[in-house]
């Protein structure tokens, strides 16, 4: 009973810290004339343990009802003000004044957007955003806030030049010297991260014929092998982010962290936009908060635990464009859930990912760049050694205790004991409790240190089995 509980605790400890260090927050868009008011709005924040909001303005009413919520913001400089707060410094200081030290610290500002996807902005913005950026900061010096507040600029996936595969990933080469080079020092220089756009669901949509939907949903899948440096990815998020972190790598920014401003999956679109349903949103995003709260880094930064803002709150009418640009809302403006997923650890416990009956069983992924054949055989769930002994060893831990895993064969003397590996004996306990139960989605994560593959895996003269009955 002792080593149960000592099991239990451990692994509750990595959930604890995981959850510390990832975490999952809103976009607020308000472009839509039926929305409830900004109070009401931080009651459903807080009733639905959303911790994390971010905005795209600085409007007061917003900023007044989010005071003693405790819930973090985010705040965003319009790119119709790059222009000034770039050429005149008093004038930034005047717009922190206004819009920042005049709610903080009762409303818990943290950080400030300059700008938004100003490299796609048809007003040519781009020429302001560094001085904007740093003009914007000194301001924060000048009010003493620039420990507590940092400042940074969402970015789209289009200002990369290669994204495919992810070991490729860089800029684009006009962006690289009169911006992404500045803009990173000063990232490294303040402390702060980058923050990027990520849209997985435009990459299926243009491409679904080549990029399997269980991929860009993070379901069960064969995986991807990136032929540059072998790492195998499981689902279009790390891949497209692992990008971005590829191409800053490449001009020797390794040390900046990154925020993910903005991601999310439609719940409709117009005929012609695949992928665009309510069953897709809501296993995108279920499995996506799932990732993020119990699941570490990526491929390339597996301790790159990481903050992820869901797009968006509420499904906006007024928005432009098609079908799907007013259907990426959470809610209904009538506060009613679109589709039900948990925001928190604590809702997990009880969330399954509810594939649709027609969706079938079989599973089709690129592998080395190509298309492979349809798959309907056997998975194994194998250790992330890149997790590191402590999550390992929890895992390890709770999967022979209170996991009910069968981890007699990996005891001494017995025929899996060698090689006598913490990767090797996690890999069998995960793969048992794995199999026991049924192979479910979440039965495979182990607060990230585990990971499914469905070729056999073998550790010495070891072959994990497979199949329910394992």
């Amino acid at each position: 009973m002792e080593r149960h509980v000592i099991a239990v605790l451990l692994l509750l400890s990595v959930f604890s810290s995981l959850a510390d260090a990832a975490s999952v927050g809103v976009n607020y868009g308000r472009i839509a004339d039926n929305l409830p008011s900004a109070y009401k709005v931080v009651q459903l924040l807080k009733s639905q343990g959303l911790e994390r909001v971010k905005v795209f303005d600085s409007d007061p009413a917003v900023l007044r009802a989010l005071a003693g919520s405790d819930i973090k913001v985010t705040v965003d400089l319009p790119n119709e003000l790059l222009s000034s707060a770039a050429k005149s410094q008093s004038f930034a200081t005047n717009w922190v004044q206004r819009n920042v030290v005049a709610y903080h610290p009762n409303t818990q500002i943290e950080a400030i957007g300059v700008g938004n996807e100003v490299f796609v902005d048809t007003h040519h913005t781009t020429k302001f955003l560094i001085s904007a950026m740093k003009n914007i900061h000194t301001a924060l010096v000048h009010f003493k806030l620039e420990s507590s507040i940092k400042v940074s600029s969402p970015i789209a996936l289009s200002a990369l030049q290669n994204s495919y595969p992810s070991s490729a990933g860089s800029f684009r080469p006009e962006l690289v010297e009169p911006v992404f080079k500045p803009m990173l020092e000063f990232l490294r220089q303040t402390g702060s991260y980058l923050m990027v756009n990520c849209y997985p669901y435009f990459a299926y949509e243009s491409n679904s014929d080549v990029i399997p939907l269980d991929y860009a949903l993070f379901r069960e899948n064969p995986g991807v092998v990136d032929a540059g440096n072998g790492l195998r990815y499981f689902n279009l998020f790390d891949a497209q982010i692992d990008a971005v972190f590829a191409a800053m790598s490449a001009l020797k920014y390794d040390d900046i962290n990154m925020v993910v401003s903005e991601t999310g999956w439609p719940s409709k679109g117009d005929s012609v936009e695949v992928g665009a349903s309510v069953e897709n949103a809501a296993a995108y995003n279920g499995n996506l908060v799932r990732r993020i709260l119990t699941g570490g880094g990526t491929p390339l930064r597996p301790k790159a635990d990481l903050t992820v803002y869901l797009f968006a709150l509420f499904n906006e009418d007024k928005k432009f464009g098609p079908t799907s640009e007013r259907n990426y809302g959470l809610f209904f403006p009538n506060e009613r859930k679109v589709y039900d997923i948990p925001f928190t650890v604590e809702g997990l416990k009880n969330y399954h990912d509810r594939r649709s009956p027609v969706s079938g069983n079989q599973v089709t992924a690129p592998v080395n760049g190509d298309v492979s054949k349809s798959l309907t055989g056997s998975t194994w769930c194998v250790a992330n050694g890149e997790a590191g002994k402590e999550k390992l060893q929890a895992g390890l831990d709770y999967a022979c205790g209170e996991g009910g895993a069968d981890c007699h064969q990996i005891q001494p003397g017995s025929a899996c004991y060698d090689p006598n590996t913490l990767e090797a004996h996690a890999s069998y306990a995960f793969n048992s409790y794995y199999q026991k139960k049924a192979r479910g989605v979440g039965t495979c994560y182990f607060g990230g240190a585990a990971y499914v593959v469905s070729q056999p895996p073998k550790f010495g003269k070891c072959e994990l089995p497979t199949g329910y009955g394992n």
